[in-house]
């Protein structure tokens, strides 16, 4: 019985010392782990979004019943309605109204047009996504400016499936007439909304003098 103690506590005491230099070197390296860490530490994207628009899909032309990228359904429209009896059921409400766009496929707005409104449908969500939009002014070539005339994020919460961006005129007066390219991004959530790599197609869109067939407000 000593004999299979003693052995016992060598074999522990053999086991410790070999821990304890295995721990010291792991010690010794933390330094060099920290080091190696922060090198490979994931640098910030730049905030960009210069693929070729002709590269991207567009959207302007809706392919009945063909979903496009996640989008179920996706339209510009000059407003929008919250049809909060979604199920069918009067006074049956639910957390993600229908929106029913307003005057679905417009794409000439005027240029006191307080905003431009771009409304979707897409499958439930399993997680929250953010879908982006950002519009530029095109030159005579057809060419972007340099800088976006603006844009709009909107969080979409898992398991919802409605939404809108509203891209909206100026602060400092009308929209300059002209043609306008919108380009749309999606991305998980808590990533930069706009950068290339999320870019998932194009609208159009044109400001002119031509008055509109009919006026209607921009929410119910």
């Amino acid at each position: 019985m000593s004999l299979f103690t003693g052995a016992s506590n060598r074999a522990m005491r053999g086991t410790m010392a070999a821990g304890a230099l295995v721990l010291g070197a792991l010690l010794s390296m933390a330094p060099a782990i920290g080091s190696a860490s922060d090198a490979m530490a994931p640098k910030e994207q730049s905030n960009t979004g210069d693929i070729d628009p002709s590269k991207l899909p567009s959207f302007d032309q809706q392919k009945q019943g063909v979903p496009q990228s996640l989008f179920v359904s996706i339209h510009m429209a000059r407003g929008f309605q919250e049809e909060w009896d979604s199920f069918g059921r009067k006074g049956w409400y639910t957390q993600d109204p229908r929106l029913k766009p307003i005057d679905p496929g417009t794409t000439i707005f005027a240029p006191d047009a307080p905003a431009v409104y771009i409304v979707f449908e897409v499958a439930p969500l399993e997680d929250p996504a953010q879908f982006s939009a950002q519009w530029f002014l095109l030159d005579k070539d057809g060419k972007p400016s340099a800088e976006p005339a603006g844009r709009d994020t909107l969080e979409v919460p898992g398991h919802e499936r409605y939404g809108y961006l509203e891209l909206k005129k100026p602060a400092n007066g009308n929209w300059p007439k002209g043609h306008y390219l919108v380009k749309l991004f999606i991305t998980p959530l808590g990533q930069q909304p706009f950068h290339a790599a999320n870019q998932v197609g194009t609208m159009q869109f044109k400001i002119t003098d031509q008055p509109l067939a009919s006026e209607a407000p921009t929410k119910k």
